[in-house]
């Protein structure tokens, strides 16, 4: 009898413990993380079931405010004086309101928590909701700072709206204080607040990561993560289910999240399909993930690009999502493979680009969660500087046995800055609050007496900006530069896109190169040198410095950014930012480890390339010229395609850059311009007749293929007059089917004869005189692609009958009985136009200013480090 009191308190304490496992297991709040649940109806003075079935709390008395002194002094409790039909009654028909800072109180379990501020900017008895602007803090985080909900409901076009944080409650503390503040203290100014919500998360849901994933990727800073930490606060930015319909508060994981759908908030590229939930009926398996990540039904709907393998390639998967400048971004991408027929590693693969900046070269969904029906995600953290909007990219791999992206969801999440999480107002740099007639009289006194001072002042500055101005005359420095009396300093007022480009400072530039040093010089050339350079704590990147006099003038300047901030594919070179200070003319580009194609080539020492790693960098130039013809809404003649303008990355990706002389034109379609390219590789007809067209390209890239050939310059003037010009002499050879004699010794006996014949073919089809008569760019990608292949399934055939991998070819040989005749017209035509082209350096005639590039130099726009001695691949 003596432990009788100890046995009914450790009764009623298991039976407490099986109640709270009971309530838990019964409740569609995940189980295994301690949960705090408030909800508080704000100026409400009785508590309301929400039409979600949740209750909110009354707020008055309220047992979270501080003192009964600030609340008897400070607030009010109001009811809005109409509610919109579509309006929830709870919790947005009350609402307190504050003229002095007044701060909530909440007892919370330590650890991160949802806290949740529902706005309903409408009339309240006296109190204009436009003259509402105040400041909002979370313990040691502001949340919210000359906050209009007024004009943040006009911009969403909603009467009412939910803004969501995350931030953490440390052990010590175990309390959460939410203070709002008004603005002013002036009899104008006041804060409000409908309804305030805490929901405590997993610990692991944002912060940190779950097991068996990484941190987040930290774009654009190589093989570097960004550790979401609990001294970190988030805003939920948007919350998307991709291809699925919105998913309310109540159908979450327990978590009260709300998932809107794609709609009109964001922008999707056209033939993004949306896959119909209803096909999927098996149910998904949660190995890799938290079950309650995001709903199931997330991760059973998706967007993909179709089954239009020939438009997949060439076309991106595109979102931009609106954020504020200035913050780091938590991007988490949603995917699971449901479909049947993606099973298998190598289906459907993709990359992943945020922020114009590659993410993940290559994703394999079925690879990385380990099957179909298998949810997963991937989170990545992206710094946004100079722009209003954050775009996601995936662009399909075309190696893939279905060539196609997917996405299930996407959430964005605005990271604190220290301890800040503020942005503007919409539409505003900086909300300026209403004046009140008292203060609008001390602005009209000050403003007359800062008229006399003005007055008074501004003869004296007249005089000293006469003199300055007389001074820079006579010294000529500020007016003129070395572009014969062009300005050598940009407008600020120019067209440069910094909304949607990087827009560096010279001093962010001078330290990223360290002053320029020629030690890390990567590139020469006669529009300036190109140096390796580290920006944003460890990001390699090139930087090309264009020097005065250089012929490269601010017309191309502009037109590279212009057209580089827009373009984004797999085979062009990204553009990063850009820096016009003090008369520079400065590019920054993505860093590529395995420089120029013409590196690789011939001239520089490098090992030669193996015959099918030339086929595929062969393959993937074509492809991105072929994107910029036709892959894009106005099509994009490039005008300067050369081998030094085909770049390499560290995995051998051919990439298409310098757009410094590239023409918007319209397809089948000529435009009249001046003619500027590069000697050897100008189209001849264009030459003649200024007339621009696609298949310009297509000559320079046909050249292009024999440089890559025969492993020679385009023009050569220490050989003979026939050989002199590449061009001429590969349709000279083809014609006397000697075309055999002039390859590259290294390729001897390492090309399939099937091959060489097929891209023999392509490259006389691009260089023939007539341009009715070249083929597209499509149509090179297609041939290419089919030579790769001859030469693959050759290669292998020979591997299986000589298991110790030595073999040859037989000698190469190539007869085009078909088209002798026109071959030797072509090559007529060409020697003649070769004649008059060596003649336009001197000709007065408006053609003096085509780019003779003469060989000289080789290092032309080459944004990268080539290695001295690399092995044959």
């Amino acid at each position: 009898m003596k432990n009788l009191p100890v046995l009914i308190i450790t009764s009623f304490y298991f039976l407490f413990l099986l109640y709270n496992c009971i309530t838990a297991v019964n409740s569609d709040t995940p189980s295994n993380f301690p949960v705090d649940n408030i909800t508080l109806d704000c100026g409400s003075l009785s508590d309301h079931d929400a039409d979600d079935g949740r209750k909110w709390i009354k707020d008055e008395p309220s047992k979270f405010v501080q003192t009964q002194v600030q609340r008897a002094n400070t607030t009010y409790c109001s009811t809005a004086k109409s509610l919109t039909n579509w309006a929830p009654k709870v919790p947005y028909f009350t609402a307190r309101i504050f003229r002095s800072p007044f701060t909530y109180s909440f007892p919370v379990t330590p650890g991160p928590k949802f806290v949740r501020l529902y706005f309903y900017p409408a009339q309240y008895q006296d109190f204009d909701a436009s003259k509402a602007y105040f400041h909002v803090t979370a313990g040691s985080f502001t949340l919210l700072k000359n906050f209009s909900a007024n004009l943040v409901a006009k911009s969403l076009n909603q009467d009412f709206f939910m803004r969501e944080f995350c931030v953490n409650v440390v052990q010590p503390n175990k309390r959460l204080d939410i203070t709002f503040v008004p603005q002013s203290s002036a009899d104008y100014s006041y804060a409000f607040v409908n309804g305030i919500e805490i929901f405590s998360m997993p610990a692991d849901l944002y912060y940190g990561a779950q097991e068996g994933m990484t941190p987040p990727s930290f774009v654009g800073h190589s093989s570097q993560f960004f550790d979401i930490t609990e001294e970190l606060a988030l805003e939920t930015i948007w919350r998307v289910n991709m291809g699925g319909r919105s998913i309310p508060a109540n159908d979450d994981t327990g978590m009260y999240r709300k998932w809107s759908d794609q709609g009109n908030s964001i922008l999707v590229t056209d033939n993004h399909l949306p896959f119909n939930p209803s096909h999927v009926t098996k149910p998904l398996e949660y190995s890799k993930i938290r079950k309650d990540t995001a709903p199931a039904e997330v991760y059973q709907t998706a967007l993909s690009m179709g089954n239009s393998t020939a438009y997949n390639i060439r076309h991106n998967f595109t979102c931009l999502f609106p954020v504020d400048r200035g913050f780091n971004y938590l991007v988490r991408l949603h995917f699971c493979e449901f479909e049947d027929l993606i099973t298998k590693v190598g289906d459907r693969r993709f990359s992943i680009y945020i922020g114009n900046q590659m993410a993940r070269e290559y994703v394999d969904i079925i690879e990385f969660s380990g099957g179909n029906g298998i949810p997963i995600f991937q989170d990545y953290v992206i710094y946004i500087d100079n722009k209003d909007s954050l775009s996601i990219d995936l662009h399909p791999n075309e190696n893939s046995r279905y060539p196609d992206t997917i996405l299930n969801g996407v959430e964005v999440f605005k990271i604190s800055k220290s301890g800040n999480l503020a942005g503007p107002n919409p539409g505003q740099q900086q909300a300026t609050p209403f004046l009140n007639a008292a203060e609008k009289s001390t602005k009209k006194k000050k403003k007359t007496t800062l008229f006399i001072a003005l007055g008074t002042g501004t003869g004296l500055l007249v005089i000293i900006v006469s003199w300055v101005v007389l001074w820079a005359v006579r010294k000529k420095k500020f007016f003129y530069d070395s572009y014969k009396g062009k300005s050598n300093r940009l407008s600020k007022a120019s067209s440069l896109p910094e909304d949607i480009c990087r827009r560096f400072s010279l001093s962010e530039i001078e330290t990223a190169t360290n002053d320029f040093d020629d030690e890390l010089v990567i590139g020469r050339g006669g529009f300036g040198n190109v140096f390796r350079g580290v920006i944003d704590i460890g990001s390699t990147v090139a930087v090309k410095r264009c020097k005065r006099g250089s012929g490269q003038g601010a017309r191309e300047f502009v037109t590279e950014i212009e057209m580089l901030s827009q373009l984004r594919y797999l085979h062009l070179v990204s553009l990063i930012g850009y820096c016009d200070d003090d008369g520079e003319m400065i590019l920054v580009y993505e860093y590529m480890a395995n420089g120029t194609l013409r590196d690789h080539i011939y001239g520089s020492g490098n090992d030669p390339l193996s015959w099918t790693r030339r086929l595929e960098i062969c393959v993937g130039a074509a492809r991105g010229l072929d994107y910029l013809h036709e892959g894009v809404r106005n099509p994009i003649i490039h005008r300067d395609v050369k081998t030094t303008n085909i770049l390499l990355d560290d995995n051998w990706v051919a990439k298409v850059s310098d757009f410094g002389l590239s023409r918007i034109g319209v397809s089948d379609t000529a435009v009249n311009t001046l003619v500027k390219g590069t000697f050897g590789y100008l189209d001849p007809e264009y030459a003649r007749s200024q007339q621009l067209t696609d298949k310009s390209d297509v000559y320079s890239f046909g050249v292009v293929l024999f440089e890559v050939l025969c492993a020679r310059k385009p023009v050569d003037g220490k050989l003979e007059d026939d050989q002199r010009n590449l061009a001429y002499w590969a349709l000279k050879c083809i014609s006397e089917g000697t075309v055999q004699n002039i390859v590259d010794p290294f390729l001897m006996g390492k090309i399939a004869p099937e091959c060489f014949k097929k891209f023999v073919e392509v490259a006389q089809s691009c260089v023939r005189e007539q341009r009715i008569r070249r083929p597209t760019m499509r149509d090179v990608v297609g041939n290419l692609e089919f030579a790769l292949t001859l030469q693959e399934h050759a290669d292998e055939a020979n591997r299986e009958t000589n298991p110790g991998g030595v073999y040859s070819y037989p000698e190469l040989s190539f007869h085009d009985s078909n088209d002798r005749n026109v071959s030797r017209y072509e090559i007529s035509g060409l020697q003649s136009s070769t004649n008059d082209l060596s003649s336009l350096g001197s000709n007065e005639t408006g053609l003096s200013f085509l780019s003779v590039e003469r060989e000289s130099n080789t290092a032309n726009n080459m944004f990268s480090e080539s290695a001295t001695s690399r092995s044959t691949q």
